[in-house]
């Protein structure tokens, strides 16, 4: 973990470098507030939950996660720092460790800094504390997993346009995967146990189950797999650009 540090705390100050750290947490922070009081009906529906609030953090992250990942690997490509960084005294399982945890962090502030929401339906009734917990928890992990995705497609390109458009297109795959429609179209000519295993890959399925406060480790060590893997795909893509 020594390389990965430097590395982690690097990206980490970079990110309030400029103003853009600053507007990408009140983007989050106003759209997550709004679409909870607003779409959500959070008071409408009287109940003293965080149910409302939750239920859009896997559209918010469609959208705000590649945003973030998209310049992770990308810009370092584009303009040629990446040799640079390679040649430091560390692996590159280091580098891509500590550019995604920084990351992770940027973004599990972002998701801490809706505290106040917690306090509100504290103040208005006598909420579920555990699930509460285990929701923000699965919201971090899933959070993870889509700058994970990104993290990778940044890393098989220049432009940072194309990262975003390409993660925004892969996560959406993977939260698609869970519903009737996409369901249906693979069922129409593959076995079931195929069918089921295209299921078990929804990003939305696996958050919805620990927000209805079922915390399966299943769902836990999904995340955590899902993270893994495009990480050490990461790696590779890394690996195979070395050159470029």
């Amino acid at each position: 973990m020594s390389g990965v540090w430097p590395v982690l705390r690097r990206e980490f100050g970079a990110y309030f470098a400029t103003p853009l750290a600053a507007v990408f947490l009140v983007i989050f922070l106003v759209l997550s507030g709004a679409f909870s009081f607003y779409l959500g009906n959070f008071y409408e529906t009287g109940q003293a939950d965080l149910q409302a609030f939750f239920s859009f953090h896997p559209w918010l992250y469609l959208l705000l996660a590649p945003a973030v990942a998209m310049r992770l690997w990308a810009e370092e490509r584009k303009a040629g720092t990446l040799e640079l960084l390679l040649t430091l005294p560390l692996t590159v399982w280091q580098a891509v460790l500590g550019k995604f945890l920084a990351a992770w962090a940027f973004l599990g502030l972002a998701l801490a800094l809706t505290f106040p929401m917690w306090v509100t339906v504290a103040w208005l009734g006598e909420p579920d504390h555990g699930l509460i917990v285990a929701s923000y928890l699965g919201s971090w992990l899933m959070a993870g997993a889509f700058l994970a995705v990104g993290g990778a497609l940044s890393a098989a390109t220049r432009s940072q346009v194309v990262a975003f458009i390409l993660t925004v297109v892969v996560c959406l795959l993977f939260l698609l995967a869970g519903f009737p429609m996409a369901l249906d179209m693979v069922r129409g000519w593959a076995p079931q146990p195929l069918v089921d295993a295209f299921a078990g890959l929804s990003f939305l399925t696996h958050f919805q189950a620990i927000t209805r406060g079922v915390l399966d480790l299943r769902d836990v060590v999904f995340f955590v797999l899902c993270i893994a893997a495009w990480l050490w795909a990461t790696v590779l893509v890394i690996d195979m650009k070395k050159a470029d």
